[in-house]
């Protein structure tokens, strides 16, 4: 148990204990023959750097990116073996590089110059970043031509803001900037500074999905800030929402059959349980899991879910799909954060 889950809301307040930067991705791949979800989950703050992966009832490792922005240090390359008993005894092996990585727009995920590789049974698998040769030097592994690059199904990011969220994403091979502007009972989507979608009246319209166009890709758009509008204690005074309304809005970006939710690991899963006991009594009172972190959370994931062909798992599954492969679906979820 972590102490800090279970603490007073009054001791959470610190701003260097709720993250700057936190973004988990999932890709699909395989150990051995068995299909695999790998979560990946950036966590930047202001005094830490961190990566945890994790593969559901396999493994879960967190590496220290570095420990400081102001060290003068940072970590070596690294490699770590794990023996899988639940997969007839697996030998699983991972590799890392983050000494020369290039982070953008202080992002806790990295650009370039970096390489993250998993090997089965000294069969490499897995490989995410962009040097290649390094990766081959120091590990002896052999990257087969049919290795590409690994699917990505679902990122999903916590954005902090006043009125301003903003993120960035790659759109099934393009890249694209998204800016979500909330005030005076407004809601503007713009994609690469173009306005896509605009929502009015937003304490009567808190829940919702349209359909836009991003680089020429239709893509359904759910929006849900019922955390701000309940916080406001009055719908019908919407002037300051987005910019007074505390707790998070939640809005998903969906191509195709859409991907599968992560499941929420390390710093995710505290900053959301920080949420919840910030919440205090007047949160809706009906049981939910750490995977559902609120009722606006799980109410917009099903309803993203339901809109699909395919059925997707929600965040509190096993992170399993009902109907094999992913093909050609992608999702973001972004987590809206007021910062004070």
């Amino acid at each position: 148990m972590i102490p800090a889950c279970f603490s007073n809301p009054s001791t959470l307040s610190s701003a260097s204990q709720v993250p700057q930067n936190l973004i988990t991705c999932i890709y699909q791949t395989q150990f051995g023959n068995s299909p695999t979800y790998l979560t990946l989950a950036w966590s930047k703050t202001l005094f830490s750097h961190s990566l945890t992966i994790y593969a559901a009832d396999s493994f879960s490792i967190t590496i220290s990116l570095y420990p400081s922005a102001f060290s003068l240090f940072r970590n070596k390359p690294g490699s770590k073996s794990i023996y899988l008993t639940h997969h007839h005894y697996n030998k699983i092996k991972l590799y890392w590089d983050f000494t020369r990585a290039e982070f953008t727009h202080n992002s806790a995920e990295p650009e370039s110059r970096f390489y993250i590789a998993i090997s089965c049974n000294a069969r490499l698998e897995f490989l995410l970043g962009d040097l290649c040769p390094e990766l081959t030097r120091r590990s002896g592994l052999v990257i087969a031509r049919q290795l590409g690059e690994p699917a990505l199904l679902s990122r999903r990011e916590h954005v902090f803001g006043l009125r301003s969220y903003v993120s960035r994403a790659n759109f099934l091979g393009s890249k694209h900037e998204i800016e979500i502007e909330c005030g005076g009972g407004v809601l503007v989507v713009k994609v690469d500074g173009e306005i896509s979608l605009v929502i009015k009246r937003l304490a009567w319209k808190f829940r919702g999905n349209e359909r836009i166009h991003v680089g020429g890709l239709e893509v359904e758009f759910f929006w849900d800030v019922f955390n701000w509008v309940n916080n406001n204690n009055n719908c019908n005074n919407y002037n300051s929402l987005g910019s007074a309304a505390k707790g998070h809005g939640v809005f998903i970006f969906q191509v195709g059959d859409g991907g599968v939710w992560p499941e929420m690991v390390g710093p995710e899963k505290r900053l959301i349980r920080k949420s919840m006991s910030m919440a205090g009594p007047t949160s809706t009172p009906r049981p939910m899991s750490l995977s559902s972190p609120s009722p606006s959370c799980s109410s917009v994931l099903q309803w993203a879910e339901e809109s699909g062909d395919c059925g997707r798992s929600s965040c509190s599954s096993s992170t399993t799909r009902s109907c094999g492969s992913n093909s050609g679906g992608f999702s973001l979820l972004l987590y809206a954060w007021r910062k004070d």
